[in-house]
């Protein structure tokens, strides 16, 4: 199993670390052959905007699109999430709309305003998750075939639609792995 990090922009180190830190083998993808060689792709935290226009402008939009649609599991962190709504308000990036979701960018505020919080997830792990909010969007709408795995002040933070699993926040930042465990186990189950 090779899990792919999308490695444009972002926080591609920090997931690629926890990622081997957890056995699994990991490629760096930044075009679509990279993309092909992946079983599975995490798309980083970073500036949902930048990733969206590098991953056009270097045909990976689609390619990630036709994978997703073919069951490829996918787990996107902040930007990731962004990137995979169908819907984003606060800024329009290149959106692969493949989660039934809709977000809103920026919506706990600026940089400065970034936060560390204990999230309860039991699905994914029995003990809380300490875990980033950083520039973090908004879950505003869930489709019918949307999960909810974890909640934040009454908002859903952490969703997943069949192989796809979307993360408002950034659990690789603060050295958490449960969360890439439960992806490895949905990679795992894809397979």
């Amino acid at each position: 199993m090779r899990v792919g990090v999308l490695a444009l922009q972002g926080d591609v180190a920090e997931h690629i670390a926890v990622l081997r830190a957890d056995g699994a083998q990991t490629l760096e993808v930044r075009t679509p052959e990279e993309l092909r060689a992946a079983d599975a792709l995490i798309i980083p935290g970073g500036e949902s905007t930048t990733i969206g226009m590098l991953m056009d402008r270097y045909g990976l939009a689609e390619a990630i699109r036709a994978r997703g649609a073919q069951g490829m599991p996918i787990f996107g962190t902040c930007a990731g999430a962004i990137l995979l709504a169908r819907r984003a308000g606060g800024g329009a990036p290149p959106l692969l709309g493949l989660m039934d979701i809709a977000v809103e960018r920026n919506a706990y505020g600026r940089q400065r305003e970034s936060f560390a919080a204990d999230l309860t997830a039991p699905q994914i792990s029995p003990t809380p998750l300490r875990v980033a909010f950083i520039r973090a969007p908004i879950i505003t709408e869930v489709g019918p075939p949307v999960q909810m795995l974890g909640m934040y002040d009454g908002r859903p933070v952490l969703v997943r639609q069949g192989p796809l699993l979307a993360a408002t926040f950034h659990p690789e930042v603060l050295g958490q792995t449960a969360l890439h465990r439960y992806f490895l186990q949905m990679v795992d189950q894809a397979a």
